[in-house]
């Protein structure tokens, strides 16, 4: 069996497991599917990243994944998932049959992340270098991509910004870093940065989608293919081998669907919107907010974020009850809230009745209506219904 059988493979930058790449999923899904977890099958959560994984493809993508338990389930599979952990610790497991199933398999292969680096010729050690100290260098990959006449080194996360005051591009290794790196490259290889949220799929084509692009970088130069452009793969090959290609507004397209903002972006946008909102709008603001949190939940790369976000929320809510008792709009947020009781949203009824008590709104739910009062003064209270 050649790669020629396999109908596609798909890179994703990261934001595997996010909204940002369920439009991907979709239309890369295939079964059955089968999740590989090697690469961070060495940490003690392990099998909670695979829940939460596949809690995310049954939820948001509609596809039911199973745990490869056996080599069997390669061979069998029409989707292979494989993502986030150790890039280093997933190719100590995979040199031989894996790897030789993966080669053979006619399987839709969604590598991401951890898993992306594997790809090329050589692989980043990601860990070694950026959580060890590590001295930078390269580790020899599966070079499934050279089945393709693709002679490269996949870098995901390409455009990491978290570092902050230092660099953190190029899947954490910085300019610094990667430029002594691409120095000791075997003859003719590139490097393939893949942006965060970011896919790249390639079957007789090579499409760019998500929220960034591919870069091809050869001794410092690069270029960068945008997210909504599509190449064919002799043109990829090319960039690769340092030709030049040269696009046209035919091979430019928008992106199938406009890409969904990040966990970060949303928060800041509703953060930035609340203090000039009035109080029904701010209500949908937090509303809104929660829903793009349970949405990032099951990410496995967006602990941290979420944690973040939640803690955004809970201010928003603490000044929305305090704005509410002061601005004298507690009859309106007593109102929305029974709008979504009666309609059934009692968790997001909870976070308005919440909000109102932060700020020392207390309301009572009776047969006869919700009745609400202000510091405990019972003059005050109000019937809504």
């Amino acid at each position: 069996m050649s790669w020629g059988m396999r109908e596609l493979l798909v890179i994703m930058g990261s934001g595997e497991t996010s909204p940002t790449m369920v439009g991907v999923h979709k239309e890369a899904a295939r079964r059955p599917a089968v999740l590989l977890d090697t690469p961070y099958a060495f940490q003690e959560n392990a099998a909670d990243i695979s829940r939460r994984a596949c809690a995310y493809f049954a939820r948001s993508v509609g596809l039911p994944v199973e745990v490869a338990a056996k080599p069997e389930d390669l061979e069998t599979a029409g989707w292979i998932f494989s993502g986030p952990g150790s890039p280093t610790y997933a190719l100590e497991r995979w040199r031989g049959p894996v790897a030789e199933t993966l080669r053979q398999s006619a399987a839709t292969l969604v590598f991401a992340s951890a898993a992306a680096c594997v790809l090329g010729r050589v692989a980043v050690p990601v860990y070694e270098i950026y959580k060890v100290g590590a001295d930078p260098c390269w580790h020899d990959g599966l070079d499934l991509l050279g089945d393709l006449g693709l002679n490269v080194a996949v870098v995901p996360h390409y455009d990491n910004a978290e570092g902050g005051t230092h660099d953190t591009r190029f899947a954490y290794l910085g300019e610094r870093r990667l430029r002594r790196m691409e120095a000791a490259l075997p003859d003719g290889t590139a490097v393939l940065g893949v942006d965060e949220h970011t896919a790249v799929l390639i079957d007789d084509r090579v499409r760019v989608r998500g929220r960034g692009g591919l870069t091809v970088r050869r001794a410092g130069a690069s270029t960068v293919v945008p997210a909504g452009e599509t190449l064919t793969l002799d043109e990829l090959r090319a960039l690769t081998r340092g030709g030049a290609v040269r696009r046209t507004p035919a091979r430019t397209a928008a992106p199938a669907e406009p890409p969904r903002p990040t966990l970060k972006q949303t928060v800041l946008d509703a953060r930035a919107r609340f203090a000039a909102a009035e109080p029904a709008e701010r209500v949908r603001l937090i509303l809104g907010l929660e829903a793009a949190i349970a949405d990032w939940t099951d990410d496995t790369e967006e602990d941290e974020g979420t944690d973040w976000a939640r803690a955004v929320l809970r201010s928003l809510v603490t000044r929305l009850g305090a704005s509410a008792a002061l601005n004298g709009a507690v009859p309106a947020l007593v109102a929305v809230r029974d709008e979504l009781r009666a309609a059934g949203l009692y968790p997001l009824a909870d976070r308005v009745r919440d909000a109102l008590a932060s700020g020392g709104v207390h309301l009572r739910d009776t047969p006869a209506g919700t009745f609400w009062d202000v510091g405990g003064q019972d003059a005050r209270s109000r019937e809504t219904s």
